[in-house]
């Protein structure tokens, strides 16, 4: 760590408290990304060895899918529905992936069988952490805390195994449904200006920011 950050860190009293050894459970929500993250790999390349550029390139992918999951949200105006996201916080934007360039005319065959390769492989990888982590975030919540219902005007994500690679859709509840023992269990949620009908298992509270 250099000098200079240990000097800012030190003015705004900034501590860092680590973890003990051999204790990835004391990471919670992080390290169950990273076992989410892990196991889609695995699924996507099990025992087979790719090139070392291919590998790179859907680490860099994945990098970017992984970093476009909402965090949270700020604004509280209805039509502004964009999630904080990490891309947001560490690139000040969205989608931080540029389209690919051929730097040597002679091997682009060869990148294109390589990038069709890459594609196919980190499409199944977001088939597997779509299918794998989201749910957990549920089931979290569902089974070890009694958490509150939701409400309308919650922004929420959508749990949709069906959507794109790279896309999350981002709702707001504008009707629930109570239980007769007064939980809600389904509610309506508007996207893109149109109205689902959703169980609340397939929706994730997302958390406002206040500044």
């Amino acid at each position: 760590m250099s000098g200079e950050l240990q000097e800012k860190l030190a003015e705004r009293q900034v501590k860092f408290n680590f973890n003990p050894p051999s204790a990835p459970h004391f990471g919670g929500t992080w390290e169950r990304e990273v076992k989410s993250i892990k196991n889609a790999l695995k699924c996507c390349l099990k025992e087979r060895v790719v090139p070392e550029a291919v590998l790179q390139t859907v680490l860099v992918e994945v990098e970017g899918l992984i970093n476009s999951k909402p965090l949270g949200y700020a604004s509280s105006d209805i039509a502004d529905t964009d999630p904080i996201t990490p891309n947001m916080l560490l690139m000040g934007r969205r989608d931080p992936m540029s389209p690919p360039v051929v730097i040597n005319p002679k091997e682009e065959i060869r990148s294109r069988k390589q990038w069709k390769h890459c594609q196919v492989i980190v499409d199944i990888f977001w088939r597997k952490f779509v299918t794998e982590y989201l749910p957990s975030l549920q089931v979290r919540s569902k089974w070890v805390t009694d958490t509150p219902n939701l409400e309308r005007q919650n922004k929420v994500l959508v749990i949709d195994n069906q959507v794109p690679r790279g896309e999350w859709l981002i709702g707001e509840v504008v009707e629930v449904y109570p239980s007769q023992d007064g939980k809600v269990r389904v509610a309506d949620v508007s996207v893109n200006n149109k109205i689902y009908k959703r169980p609340v298992a397939k929706l994730i509270k997302l958390q406002k920011f206040v500044d």
